[in-house]
């Protein structure tokens, strides 16, 4: 990869408590320029800001006790950092957006939802109308523009392992979900590992249970989006399932971009 490409990364670490020595090892293996975490389960005060500093990263964060939790890390500082969506009541924190040199970074962890039909999906559908609202303007205010993260939403059939089991009545590719996200994209974003890849069979994300990695049942949930001004600058997007190999790993594999100057 050429040293002037910037590597924009999403990783849902399920527990930054568990799981900081490979985000560590990552960090040291990989360099990415700047990286969106989720699920990191830490109040603020806990926050390893000082163990990434020590690798030459700047963070920003927005936690609470034992669930969700969102982060932006970088090599340069961020900027201009907004906490949860505009407008929308809400105090899981599962926002967090900033300015990373010539980028806006938007971060989010997506309301899982639950089952089809439950009073969660259908906080899901709010809160996903809500985050299209508020992208509307953002994507205006800043055309460079990347959205990560987990999105707890398989965009189409290739992106699950069985789609006979993931159909349009289950939670994660239900067809008001993926509506959801098409509507999303339809403000002038690309699923930016689309961009490179046509081919299904390819996924972020593995149950714990039932050998789900081992067998490689699962889905691709985690995705780096990125505007039409940076559409031509994508040279590149994968899933890196190495850290999901680890001892005690995340459930969830990183998903990276690569974006030319």
């Amino acid at each position: 990869m050429d040293t002037a490409t910037t590597t924009v990364a999403s990783w849902n670490v399920n527990s930054l408590n568990v799981r900081l020595p490979h985000l560590e090892e990552w960090l040291k293996l990989r360099q990415p320029d700047i990286v969106g975490l989720q699920e990191t389960k830490l109040e603020d005060s806990r926050f390893p800001d000082d163990a990434l500093a020590a690798l030459g990263y700047r963070s920003v964060f927005a936690g609470q006790k034992t669930y969700n939790g969102v982060a932006i890390v970088s090599k340069q500082p961020a900027a201009d950092v907004q906490v949860g969506i505009p407008g929308f009541a809400d105090e899981q924190k599962r926002v967090i957006a900033a300015t990373v040199g010539d980028l806006r970074i938007v971060n989010l962890y997506v309301v899982n939802g639950q089952d089809v039909g439950t009073e969660k999906y259908d906080y899901k559908l709010r809160w996903l109308e809500a985050v299209h609202g508020w992208l509307a303007d953002e994507i205006k205010a800043h055309p460079r523009l990347v959205v990560m993260g987990d999105f707890n939403i398989a965009p189409d059939d290739r992106d699950v392992h069985d789609p006979a089991v993931w159909n349009d009545a289950s939670i994660l590719t239900s067809t008001a979900e993926r509506a959801a996200l098409r509507r999303l994209m339809e403000l002038g974003l690309h699923d930016s590992f689309r961009l490179h890849h046509a081919d299904g069979g390819t996924f972020s994300w593995w149950d714990y249970r039932a050998a789900g990695f081992r067998r490689n049942l699962g889905l691709r949930i985690d995705l780096c989006l990125v505007s039409d001004a940076l559409r031509e600058r994508c040279t590149g997007a994968e899933i890196d399932r190495e850290p999901r190999t680890w001892d005690r790993p995340s459930d969830h594999a990183p998903a990276l971009v690569h974006l030319a100057p």
